[in-house]
């Protein structure tokens, strides 16, 4: 084999998916091939994966972290594929219209960059789904609505694309586990102490959530997965639960009927599904979430927020009441606030009353709801089941013991 006459670049991809001896031999080849670049090896080697190579795993069991020795004080630098920018979201999604003239709604981009906040996958995904899987979109003179475009993303939400399959798989991982719970709950005095940085900054590095302005996950459409998919068996396993349960004859969700469900639910099966719960701390508002997608599933959309320090989780249910129209024709929106209870039951309304009603202004909903969560293992459940009313500036809320 001839002798190249130039320096050689080797990219090595998805090299982190190597695990013990031979991730070991990897690294030790590379570290005794240096010195003899460029005439004998690589001038220089690129690593791509999802994980810094502080953070190659020795054993794939538990994922212990490579530390200290020679063979891994490799790495030159380490460099991320940054996120598009908004602008960059946007002039990539007009090519297509450039080149088969088909037009977006203007409205779509602000959703698509919340939904997305640029990451490279996710963008592309969207336009895919909307512009080619969405059958009546291959009709170029068709205006792409913003309703086609929310219909685009549930489904690709809901068809566990490969990318979005494996964040179940980071989502099992002790590091992420450890900040995830955190997010999860929305309260800062859970385990923030236990939070190692390193365990944050390899979770940033995955790209699953942000520092900065604050830490949270880093887009919409994660915040939608994430729970779904640690919810998704205990879904499918929630007995006794049909959608028509809860409809009248006009196919309005009946939210108090749904609620008061969830609570004789929750009596039942919290102890012993919570126990096996792998995210023991947003534990309560997980389960919820479970029995809300089990209902909602196939008929409306559940949108989340929730972040750390927030000390709640907002849930906002949008169900159409003429299935022939879907989301075009009129539709019931439903604000339902989570909190954990770790003060009186007083301080704990009086402060969610106010966080629920603004919420339900921000999203001009319908009818607004508050469930407070008890977990003290002292309180017997006859005291944390109850329900009541409430009003707020001009809401009428529907408050809830569970």
């Amino acid at each position: 084999m001839a002798l190249m006459d130039r320096p050689t670049v080797l990219f090595l991809d998805e090299v982190d998916a190597l695990v013990g001896d031979t991730l070991i031999s990897l690294l030790r080849q590379i570290r005794a091939g240096y010195a003899q670049r460029p005439a004998a090896f690589p001038q220089s080697i690129i690593l791509c994966g999802v994980r810094d190579v502080r953070d190659y795993r020795l054993h794939q069991k538990g994922a212990e972290v490579i530390t200290g020795g020679s063979a891994f004080n490799i790495k030159a630098e380490s460099l991320r594929m940054g996120s598009f920018t908004y602008e960059e979201c946007e002039q990539l999604w007009c090519q297509h219209t450039e080149a088969t003239g088909q037009p977006f709604d203007s409205r779509i981009f602000p959703e698509l960059w919340e939904d997305t906040r640029g990451q490279p996958w996710l963008v592309n995904a969207l336009g895919y789904e909307l512009t080619w899987r969405f059958k009546p979109a291959r009709e170029r003179s068709r205006l792409l609505t913003l309703e086609d475009y929310r219909s685009a993303r549930e489904k690709l939400i809901q068809s566990r694309a490969t990318h979005l399959d494996q964040l179940t798989d980071k989502l099992r991982e002790p590091r992420v586990q450890r900040v995830m719970s955190a997010l999860l709950s929305s309260e800062e005095s859970l385990d923030i102490q236990n939070i190692a940085p390193d365990d944050q900054q390899y979770v940033e590095d995955l790209g699953l959530i942000e520092t900065t302005p604050s830490l949270c996950i880093s887009n919409r459409i994660y915040r939608e997965v994430i729970p779904r998919d640690l919810t998704w068996i205990m879904q499918t396993r929630i007995p006794n639960q049909e959608q028509t349960w809860y409809l009248t004859p006009e196919h309005r969700l009946d939210m108090p009927k749904l609620l008061a469900g969830f609570q004789q639910f929750f009596r039942e099966h919290a102890e012993s599904w919570l126990e096996r719960f792998q995210y023991k701390e947003a534990g309560p508002q997980l389960l919820m979430q479970a029995f809300l997608q089990r209902i909602i599933n196939g008929g409306g959309r559940i949108s989340r927020e929730y972040g750390l320090g927030r000390k709640r989780t907002d849930l906002f249910i949008e169900w159409p009441l003429d299935e022939t129209q879907g989301f075009t024709g009129p539709v019931q929106r439903v604000v339902i606030e989570l909190k954990l209870q770790h003060q009186s039951r007083e301080a704990v309304l009086a402060k969610g009353l106010e966080q629920t009603a603004d919420y339900a202004d921000r999203v001009e909903a319908d009818e607004a709801h508050l469930v407070i969560f008890n977990r003290n293992e002292q309180v017997p459940w006859d005291d944390k089941i109850w329900q009541s009313e409430a009003h707020c500036h001009s809401w009428h809320i529907g408050t809830w013991g569970a």
